[in-house]
């Protein structure tokens, strides 16, 4: 392990629950989960999270550049660990990778690279978005059933990261929208009113000559609208 003073589960597990994803983007939150997994499971030299989304798997979060050359040699090869503990959500021990069968190239990548051990733990499945906690080791049979057990915690604080980051997106995504929707029908409001006011006519009437007009001249019913407002207002600015 690095030079990092260990962190206590319990101390680690609070730090995490302080974190507001308002203040941090997603990358930012996971990497802080990923630097705390690092200082807490007993073992782990390097830690990544793998994230697999309709574009393809990327590594959203590592403490170490060897880390990330492993993560994207699984990604090169289409196959790895990380890749199917993120596709079933289970959680996928390797404890020695001169005798690993199931990923010989991945294996001897990761022996090469100075890495004996590894574990790689599925997030759950939110949606489109899956993905696995990745943790290195630079000793065989590294994690112990205690350690499995504080990997598969930190995968928990990972997930729900996940999902708070897409409820987030999806409520900032819908205020953008209403504030968009308010505006349009503000300046809509206005033309009615211009027009009423011109054409000595009703707000009904108003909004169908609008409606009319922006099907004549094929454009946005907010845009017709904005023209006119902006057409009455600049004899005013000069």
């Amino acid at each position: 392990m690095s030079g990092e003073m260990p962190l206590d589960p319990a101390d680690a597990f609070a730090e995490l629950g302080r974190i507001k994803l308002g203040e941090t983007d997603l990358g930012g939150v996971l990497g802080k989960i990923a630097d705390s997994a690092k200082r807490t499971i007993p073992g782990a030299a390097e830690v990544t999270v793998t994230l697999v989304r309709a574009g393809g798997p990327h590594t959203a979060a590592c403490t170490g550049e060897t880390a990330l050359a492993l993560d994207e040699s699984q990604y090169e090869q289409g196959h790895g660990p990380c890749l199917a503990a993120s596709a079933g959500a289970v959680t996928l021990s390797l404890p020695d990778m001169a005798n690993e069968s199931r990923w010989p190239e991945f294996a001897r990548r990761a022996q090469e690279a100075g890495m004996r051990s590894s574990l790689s733990v599925g997030l759950p499945v939110h949606e489109d978005v899956t993905g696995a906690l990745n943790i290195y080791s630079t000793r065989t049979r590294a994690f112990d059933d205690e350690a499995i057990e504080l990997a598969q915690t930190f995968s928990g604080y990972a997930a729900v990261t996940l999902a708070n980051a897409h409820l987030y997106d999806t409520k900032a995504s819908l205020a953008q929208h209403m504030q968009v929707a308010m505006r349009s029908r503000a300046v809509i409001e206005q033309a009615k009113g211009i027009l009423m006011g011109g054409r000595h006519c009703s707000a009904d009437e108003a909004f169908t000559i609008l409606t009319k007009l922006s099907q004549d001249t094929n454009r946005k019913l907010r845009d017709v609208a904005a023209a006119l407002v902006e057409s009455v207002q600049q004899p005013r600015r000069r």
